[in-house]
């Protein structure tokens, strides 16, 4: 893509036309900075960077997205029955009305503009691009159909416009979700489930039309190791005997087993999980249509069916186990996508404090692996962000480079912050007339026709 040399030509309030010139009153930027990927650790990265502002250094912001939609996971990552949890949004649009900031919407960084022309064009580039890709089993079976990643299943029922026509086929008694977190959590809720009370959620249409004639009564939810070794968060697990007409189940020997592991001191957040599933084993209703069980200490060998999935077989301390399934999810954990240049390590890229090379910064889960919170993102950020800030004092800036010109001049339709606020306007309208937080698009055609609908 060309990228033209000649100022920002007004779209960008911070800088003139003449690249250094203070307009409308409004600090000059000293440094530009590129944030790729709209979610929640590329918003915390771009607050960090306002909270450095100075009368000495200031920096202007251009946060450039894939989808139309930013947001990132709290859009289509969190469950849509926690919508607390994505509340969050209300900071992220708070970050971006700020005059220094620039959202740079359904531009596919490797394909409509590379890598290293955002390095070329600006002071710093910081990736916030999470870990997209689900992490495979490796096991006999796992290429049957019907085996399908978490990745893509949540992607799916959050209507993520890539994945809307996913197919989960739901005709199956039985579910098998293999993992051991809240990832792995959210998706044997929603499975387990009754999809009526998910009709006043903002779950994707197409999925609540899918689970509503879904036929899956019985889901087991499936750990490798111990339950002392659990990732789940004991807030989660704690309102698992709430939801009606699902009989949580764990056996009440595998957290005896797990409080013998864990000892007498065992840290927090592990006491915390144990006495949450404890609760659960010894209290909780064994009746109701619908049943979601946890097992632990058992690691999948191989699956099993003709074409689709029919059984997992599992090694547990007792010998192998088999269990017959209609479905297979699995929640292993993620892994970054693949960028020329830029080396994985494990689960993130590597690294070194968030510095990457040159004027490359990384922050999030791509930098820290799929680990923490929501909210672990911002300190997260915070402290990359004073690193990149003090490496930037000792330098100057670049000269203005015009990315949205090359982008537009190259048929790219751009959305803004104001274009994505129709989007978010329309859903949240849609949504209200059918008692939903939001309705939301799930195609990028639909999301684009009310962007660009002035």
């Amino acid at each position: 893509m060309r990228l033209t040399r000649n100022g920002l030509g007004g779209s960008n309030p911070l800088v003139s036309a003449q690249s250094g010139n203070q307009t409308s009153g409004a600090p000059v930027p000293t440094h530009r900075i590129a944030i790729v990927g709209a979610g929640p650790a590329g918003y915390f990265a771009a607050q960090a960077l306002q909270n450095l502002r100075s009368e000495e250094h200031d920096f202007a912001i251009d946060m450039f997205e894939k989808l139309p939609t930013p947001w990132g996971l709290v859009r289509s990552g969190v469950a849509p029955d926690h919508p607390k949890i994505k509340s969050v949004s209300k900071v992220f649009e708070k970050i971006a009305s700020a005059d220094d900031f620039r959202l740079i919407a359904n531009v596919n960084v490797g394909v409509d503009i590379s890598l290293d022309e955002l390095k070329s064009a600006y002071d710093a580039v910081v990736l916030a691009i999470g870990t997209p890709k689900g992490r495979r089993l490796e096991i006999p079976g796992e290429e049957l159909e019907n085996v399908i990643s978490s990745a893509d299943f949540v992607y799916w029922y959050n209507g993520h416009p890539e994945y809307r026509d996913l197919k989960v086929d739901l005709s199956g008694t039985r579910a098998v979700v293999i993992g051991a977190g809240n990832v792995a959590m959210d998706v044997g809720r929603m499975l387990a489930i009754d999809p009526s009370e998910l009709d006043s959620t903002d779950t994707a249409e197409p999925a609540l039309k899918a689970l509503h004639s879904s036929n899956i009564r019985d889901v087991y939810v499936v750990a490798r190791r111990g339950a002392e070794s659990a990732a789940f968060t004991s807030p989660e697990l704690r309102e698992l005997p709430d939801i009606e007409s699902v009989a949580v189940k764990i056996d009440k020997s595998d957290i005896e087993g797990a409080l013998e592991r864990a000892g007498h001191t065992p840290e927090k957040h592990v006491k915390s999980n144990l006495d949450a599933m404890k609760l659960i084993a010894t209290t909780s209703s064994n009746d109701g249509p619908r049943t979601l069980r946890f097992l632990f200490e058992h690691k999948p060998s191989s699956i099993h069916g003709s074409k689709r999935v029919e059984s997992v077989t599992f090694d547990t301390p007792q010998g192998q186990f088999e269990v017959q399934c209609d479905l297979v999810i699995t929640a292993i954990g993620y892994l970054p996508l693949e960028f020329s240049g830029l080396s994985v390590e494990g689960n993130h890229y590597k690294n070194k404090d968030g510095w990457i090379s040159d004027n490359l910064y990384v922050v999030g889960w791509a930098k820290r692996g799929p680990q923490g919170v929501i909210g672990t993102n911002k300190s997260d950020a915070s402290a990359v962000m004073e690193n990149l800030v003090k490496k930037l004092k000792l330098e100057k800036a670049k000269p203005v480079v015009d990315v949205l010109e090359g982008l537009q001049e190259h048929g790219v339709d751009v959305v803004s912050h104001s274009d994505w606020s129709r989007i978010n306007d329309e859903e949240t309208s849609r949504g209200l007339a059918l008692g939903k937080p939001r309705l939301k698009f799930t195609s990028v055609a639909a999301m684009l026709a009310v962007a660009t609908s002035r």
